[in-house]
């Protein structure tokens, strides 16, 4: 009431009544506070009219409040796929202040849906002006040929970048369709793409996530070439 009668805005890092006062992010902290809360609060936040203490999600939290959070979300997972899942969570902390909860869940549908891959895309790197030809170089890991890298041009970044792969990955595909979505909010917000590749009449579908929409449409086409690579083995085993 103060704060609106007076038209000063109240410091987040105020005292007691500021927005950060009861929200902790260091793992040092979350892990005291699952453990015993007045190690670090004093006070309820009750007391101030809040509901509850708030953890947030960032690249100071721990393992401790990953997992919790998880747990909140109706997620158990076991220690092997928490620790995969866990590391995808800081690589992404490292991009964004916040993880919101639907970046968290992005994270575990990418993890639970994770074909296992003959070609694994380790870097990118993109060359782009309005006034040139854009220019994408890729890094890729397979599993019969190890490290490939290979470079091409395209009608835009995402062509460049396909182009790349295909030379990589020796594989001659279609792209049948090619749709961006986002996942979260704010300029930070996590991109989702999702593309069809054909081939010999075979269709599959691949995923990709990430902050920058380049990256993002680079694993979804990688994703989709594993699928595809494993619906023909699987053909043939039969």
């Amino acid at each position: 009431m103060v704060s609106k009668l007076t038209g000063m805005v109240v410091p987040g890092n105020k005292a007691i009544v500021g927005a950060n006062a009861f929200a902790h992010e260091s793992g040092i902290h979350q892990d005291g506070m699952l453990k015993e809360k007045t190690t670090y609060e004093i006070i309820t936040p009750e007391t101030i009219g809040l509901k509850e203490s708030k953890l947030v999600l960032g690249k100071h939290s721990g393992r401790h409040a990953f997992r919790e959070k998880l747990v909140d979300m109706g997620y158990v997972l076991e220690d092997e796929r928490l620790n995969d899942a866990f590391a995808k969570f800081k690589v992404l902390a490292d991009k964004k202040k916040d993880v919101t909860d639907e970046d968290i869940l992005a994270i575990l549908e990418e993890k639970l849906t994770d074909t296992p891959g003959v070609f694994h895309l380790e870097t990118i790197y993109v060359s782009y002006g309005n006034e040139s030809t854009p220019k994408a170089k890729v890094r890729m890991a397979t599993q019969d040929s190890g490290i490939i890298k290979e470079e091409a041009e395209g009608n835009g970044s995402v062509d460049a970048i396909y182009n790349a792969i295909d030379r990589a990955s020796k594989e001659e595909v279609e792209l049948s369709d090619y749709s961006i979505k986002s996942i979260s909010h704010g300029k930070d917000a996590q991109g989702e793409v999702h593309v069809v590749l054909t081939q010999n009449g075979v269709c599959v579908q691949g995923r990709g996530i990430s902050t920058d929409i380049l990256e993002a449409s680079a694993r979804a086409y990688v994703d989709a070439l594993n699928r595809l690579y494993d619906k023909k083995a699987s053909a043939f085993s039969y």
